[in-house]
């Protein structure tokens, strides 16, 4: 009598990105973070588009290629708020202290991801904490997307009316009807920015090292005004927030913190080699990409080359193609974003004081990230743990 070994499960299919046209409307979903932080570092720094462009255009086909889902790639918020105000009041912050910036931003990452300390640090937090952080921000991209809607709130009703009516569409994405809406309301109201699309020529550019460029000085400064106060945000919303949306959505395809920590060091590093600013994964980057149809790593990827190719061919001329779009749409995309992001945090089954860190987290979290996340650490070690003795 032969013995016949137990059959095997079928092995796990390996996840593979899409290039349909979901993929594409998903990979637009975050201009409204995106697009704001580039002009404003073009346009008040004065930095090298082509290395801002090639930055992001390499992390985010990267990231897409090695994740498989719509993990994104958007400017560091704290360091990019910093760094242009105190730019256009005082000229203090200069182009080297933004590239000293990323560099010691990708050293603190890879030295906490390596080592394993961002995973160690991150068991201390609790699910509330976490969602609370991610409900935070959701409510804040809408906050900050009605307040972009009202500068044009006919334009604003009309694509917003557009995105929910086209939002279960598989033929017609909604952001493409949104984009062209604004497109031809600029075309009506501005018609001078699209005359200037009409002087726009390929040029071409290779990248140059921008190490050579940062003094000691722009290392202080990078340090001590970008780098250091940007930590406690990234590991709140970066970290934990975007690993809590990813394994959420995408339980197949799961990321763990101490992955997502070495991503953001290597990214860092690269760009500040190249003329990049400091870049960092997000949360709310990720709802984006989802609300608008994003389901794999090809949205990233496309966004990813689309910036590569305005890099090496159109950097003398991309501010002028950004400010094509209205900020109406760019409000809408956020909206929806938003309410993408927020709407994803409201689980059943919360146990004693669970509601109130998660609420107070989310609602210091609309101000300031960092200070969310550190009064939520605090409630979690005084209701809590408090309520697991009794």
């Amino acid at each position: 009598m032969s013995l016949q070994s137990p059959p095997s499960s079928p092995p796990k299919p390996v996840p593979v990105n899409r290039y349909d046209r979901l993929e594409w409307a998903g990979a637009f979903g975050d201009l409204g973070t995106l697009v704001p932080f580039v002009i404003a570092y073009l346009s008040v720094m004065k930095l090298d588009a082509f290395g801002v462009l090639f930055g992001f255009g390499v992390s985010m086909v990267v990231c897409g290629w090695v994740y498989k889902t719509p993990f994104p790639v958007q400017p560091m918020k704290a360091a990019g708020a910093v760094a242009t105000t105190q730019a256009a009041q005082s000229a203090v912050i200069t182009s080297g202290a933004v590239y000293a910036a990323g560099l010691v931003t990708g050293l603190i990452w890879l030295v906490l991801g390596t080592t394993g300390l961002a995973e160690r640090i991150t068991r201390w937090i609790s699910r509330p904490v976490a969602q609370g952080v991610v409900l935070g921000l959701g409510m804040a991209f809408m906050w900050q997307g009605a307040r972009l809607m009202a500068n044009e709130w006919l334009l604003a009703g009309v694509g917003l009316l557009v995105v929910v009516l086209l939002a279960k569409s598989r033929r017609v994405p909604g952001i493409f009807v949104l984009l062209l809406l604004g497109v031809a309301w600029t075309a009506v109201q501005q018609p001078e920015l699209l005359r200037k699309l009409q002087e726009v020529r390929p040029e071409l550019r290779w990248p140059t090292w921008a190490w050579p460029s940062i003094g000691w000085n722009d290392i202080v400064l990078g340090t001590l005004f970008l780098a250091l106060p940007q930590v406690p945000l990234t590991l709140g919303n970066a970290i934990i927030g975007v690993r809590e949306e990813n394994n959420r959505l995408f339980p197949d395809r799961p990321v763990t913190d101490r992955q997502v920590a070495v991503s953001t060091g290597v990214m860092n590093v690269f760009g500040s080699a190249v003329g990049g600013v400091p870049m960092c994964h997000g949360a709310g980057g990720m709802a984006g990409h989802v609300a608008f149809g994003a389901r794999t790593g090809g949205s990233l990827v496309i966004l990813g080359g689309l910036l590569l190719v305005l890099a090496v061919g159109f950097s003398a001329s991309v501010v002028a193609l950004f400010e094509v779009m209205p900020q109406a749409v760019l409000g809408t995309i956020l909206f929806m974003t938003g309410v993408q992001l927020a709407g994803g945090q409201f689980d059943q089954g919360r146990q004693g004081h669970e509601s109130t860190v998660l609420l107070v987290t989310a609602g210091l979290s609309m101000w300031n990230v960092g200070i969310g996340f550190g009064v939520g650490l605090l409630l979690q070690v005084l209701l809590l743990r408090k309520t697991n003795r009794v």
